[in-house]
C-alpha cells in the first residue's frame, strides 16, 4: 500500500484503494443534487402503488362500515342510505380517485366512527407512538451498538460469546411475551412501575418516564439483538482489512483505530439497520401499545380495523409508507456524507 493511500485512509478524505486514491475528488455537489432529485422522483410511483394496494385491500375486506355504525339490527334501508351518504355505493375506482385527489391536498378524509378529520385523529395519537419509538431507538443505540463493538474487538472471547447468546435469546423472545413478563416482574411483583396506561409530560417528568420505560424496553429488546449482531459483523469485516494492520504497525492506539477509523468505515450497514429499525418501531408498535394500553397509532389501527374505519386505516398505512420512504432517503443522504465513493457515484445512480 502506497504512502498516499495510507494517508488517505486516516484522513477520511479519500477512498481506500490505490486506484481511487489517484482520482481527483470533487465536492460532489452536482452529483448529489442529481441524486436527491432522482430519489424524490422515484418515491412518487412507490407511494402511488402503495396507495392503490392499501385502498383495494381495505375496501375488499369483508365488513360494512355503515352496518358497524348503525348496528346489526338496523333496517336495510337505513344502511343503504348511510352507504350512499358515505359514498360507499360508488365504484371502487371512483372512490379511490376521490380519496387520492383529496389526499394529495392534505385532506385524508374524516373518521367514520369518531366523526373527526383523520389528520386531527393522527395528530392526537402520534405523540405516544413517537415518544415510544424514540425511547426504544435510544436504548438500541446506547446498548446494542457498544455491545456489538465490544464483541467484535475480541472474537471468540467471553464478551463475544455472551453478547451472541444474549442476542439469540433476545431475537427468539416475542415482544408481547417479553412485555407480559416485564409487567409481571416490575409491575406486579416489585410494584415499581405502572403496568398500563400513559402519562403526559404535564404530569411530571418522573411520572412520564415511569409509564414509558417498560413498553420502550419490551419494544427495543428484539431489535437490539439484531443491531448488536449487525454491528459485530460489520466491525469484524473492517477489522480484518489491511489498513487496520497498517495502523497498528505504525503505533496508532487501539481505541482510535476502533472508534475513529474502523467504526467510521463500518457505519454504513449500521446506519441502515438503525434507520429500518426506527421505521419498525413506529409501524410495529401495535402489540406493545395493546398490551400496555397506550393510546397511540398502534392502538388506533386495532380499533379502526374492528370498526371498519376505512379512512383511518388508509391514512395510517400511507403514513407508514411515507415514513419508510423518508427514512431510506435520509439514509442515502448520510451515505453520501460518510463515504466519498457514494458522492463520486451519486450522479450515476
Amino acid at each position: 500500500m502506497s504512502q498516499l493511500s495510507a494517508a488517505a485512509l486516516f484522513s477520511g478524505r479519500l477512498p481506500r484503494s490505490d486506484f481511487e486514491a489517484t482520482r481527483p475528488l470533487s465536492n460532489g455537489r452536482p452529483e448529489m443534487v442529481t441524486f436527491i432529485v432522482r430519489r424524490i422522483v422515484a418515491t412518487i410511483p412507490v407511494l402511488l402503488v402503495v396507495s392503490i394496494v392499501v385502498f383495494m385491500l381495505v375496501h375488499l375486506t369483508p365488513g360494512d362500515p355503515a352496518r358497524v355504525i348503525l348496528g346489526a339490527e338496523a333496517p336495510m334501508d337505513q344502511v343503504a342510505g348511510l352507504r350512499e351518504e358515505m359514498g360507499l355505493n360508488q365504484p371502487i375506482f371512483v372512490q379511490y380517485w376521490q380519496w387520492l385527489t383529496h389526499a394529495v391536498q392534505g385532506d385524508l378524509g374524516a373518521s367514520v366512527f369518531m366523526q373527526q378529520p383523520v389528520t386531527q385523529v393522527l395528530a392526537e395519537r402520534i405523540g405516544p407512538t413517537a415518544a415510544l419509538a424514540i425511547a426504544a431507538e435510544l436504548i438500541i443505540v446506547l446498548v446494542a451498538v457498544p455491545l456489538g463493538i465490544a464483541a467484535a474487538r475480541r472474537p471468540g472471547g467471553a464478551m463475544d460469546r455472551s453478547v451472541m447468546v444474549v442476542a439469540l435469546i433476545g431475537m427468539g423472545i416475542p415482544s408481547f411475551v417479553l412485555a407480559i413478563f416485564l409487567v409481571l416482574i416490575f409491575g406486579v411483583v416489585l410494584q415499581v412501575l405502572p403496568t398500563a396506561g400513559w402519562a403526559e409530560l404535564s404530569d411530571g417528568l418522573g411520572t412520564y418516564l415511569s409509564y414509558l420505560v417498560l413498553p420502550a424496553v419490551s419494544l427495543a429488546v428484539v431489535l437490539s439483538a439484531l443491531v448488536a449482531r449487525m454491528t459485530r459483523g460489520s466491525m469484524m469485516d473492517v477489522l480484518a482489512e489491511n489498513f487496520v494492520q497498517l495502523a497498528r504497525s505504525i503505533g496508532m492506539g487501539e481505541t482510535r483505530i476502533v472508534y475513529r477509523e474502523v467504526l467510521r468505515n463500518a457505519s454504513l450497514p449500521i446506519i441502515t439497520v438503525l434507520g429500518t429499525t426506527f421505521g419498525s418501531l413506529i409501524t410495529g408498535a401495535v402489540v406493545t401499545e395493546t398490551v400496555f394500553n397506550i393510546p397511540g397509532i398502534g392502538q388506533l389501527v386495532v380499533d379502526s380495523i374492528g370498526r371498519r374505519d376505512y379512512p383511518v386505516i388508509q391514512a395510517v398505512v400511507l403514513l407508514g409508507a411515507l415514513l419508510y420512504v423518508g427514512l431510506n432517503f435520509v439514509i442515502d443522504l448520510l451515505y453520501g456524507f460518510l463515504d466519498p465513493r457514494v458522492r463520486l457515484n451519486a450522479g450515476r445512480l
